[in-house]
């Protein structure tokens, strides 16, 4: 009766732990979606002309307004749908990496799948001269091959997170040079086009590049989202998953090809938009607290920071900067951040 008694406050404490994890994640989610919101409404109502919200709602429906129309219809809404799903898409890859491989640097753009993507992007534009989605096209083969060369190369000897993140980098770094390479050889307007893709830049968002991005997001989106606990399960470790009846090789290259061909798709179609993948999960985890799935919190941090980045980039400094531009400028800073911290703590990769 003693040890009973003595174990029914431990397990009361647990249960009330996991409710305010619970609520505390509800609430981050609720907040982090009215954001994505605003800012998505405030990037259809903001341009060279402003519209109020009952000119978009007619142009929603159908009404043609002089004017109105193809800017609301055929600019804005196209080009602020492709900020969220870019953003969901990097931000959820992003996190997928890091909780993974259990490191803040495990990002898809520091581990070299987003340089595959480019490294394919600007051959196909330099010597192919490969456009529209076709160069889509190019550049989710390259993520997807760069990402399986990746895996196949740590996987030997079993899976280690500090080797693949290792093998990425230096993967990247020979990437960087075809890259490097290829713009060496590049004509003139072949260069501008091939550095305004490398860029990361939503100028090009219309239906027809928005197609694939969204049927990608319907599908990987809940199939990565429904992870989630397998997901934190991986985390503490692969033997503790195995006792909570994860499937641990299955579940682990499930999340790893979820998230490539999520990220994959985002970068076919717009471009490397450079730490959106590398600060989204850090951020929302920070924001849900330790015990909770940061996935779909990172995924709308993910959107907030694209949208908020297009806005700043287009409205609020004198010259008209690509969305990527001023995703760099932020980026750099927090990476220095994080191996500083690092460093202190006696981390390591």
């Amino acid at each position: 009766m003693t040890a009973v008694s003595s174990t029914a406050p431990d397990v009361q404490a647990v249960i009330a732990g996991r409710r305010r994890r619970a609520r505390r994640r509800t609430v981050v989610v609720i907040v982090l979606a009215a954001v994505v919101a605003a800012l998505f409404a405030t990037s259809i109502m903001v341009g060279s002309t402003f519209y109020g919200p009952d000119v978009i709602i007619r142009v929603l429906l159908g009404e043609q307004v002089p004017g109105a129309s193809f800017s609301i219809a055929d600019r804005r809404l196209p080009r602020a749908a492709m900020a969220v799903l870019v953003g969901v898409a990097f931000g959820m890859a992003g996190a997928t990496f890091q909780t993974l491989l259990r490191n803040p640097l495990a990002s898809p753009d520091i581990i070299g799948v987003s340089f595959g993507a480019s490294a394919a992007a600007v051959i196909g534009i330099v010597f192919f001269s490969v456009s529209g989605l076709a160069l889509s096209a190019l550049a989710l083969g390259g993520a997807l091959a760069t990402a399986l060369a990746i895996y196949l190369l740590s996987i030997r000897g079993g899976f280690a997170g500090t080797r693949l993140i290792l093998i990425g980098i230096g993967l990247a770094a020979m990437l960087q040079s075809i890259v490097t390479y290829a713009l060496s050889r590049a004509a003139a307007w072949d260069l501008q086009s091939a550095m305004r893709w490398l860029t990361g830049s939503l100028n090009s968002a219309s239906a027809e590049s928005l197609t694939p991005l969204a049927l990608a997001a319907v599908v990987l989106v809940p199939l990565l989202a429904l992870q989630s606990r397998s997901l934190h399960a991986l985390r503490i470790g692969d033997d503790v998953a195995a006792a909570l009846g994860v499937k641990v090789d299955r579940t682990r290259l499930a999340l790893i090809l979820g998230a490539v061909a999520l990220l994959a798709f985002a970068t076919a179609a717009a471009g490397p938009i450079a730490f959106v993948a590398f600060m989204a999960g850090p951020i929302a985890a920070r924001l849900v607290g330790a015990g909770s799935s940061p996935l779909v919190p990172a995924g709308l941090v993910g959107a907030v920071l694209v949208l908020a980045a297009d806005l700043v980039g287009q409205y609020a400094l004198p010259t008209v900067y690509p969305v990527g531009v001023i995703t760099g400028i932020l980026g750099a800073p927090y990476l220095i951040a994080l191996l500083i911290r690092t460093n202190r703590t006696g981390g390591s990769l």
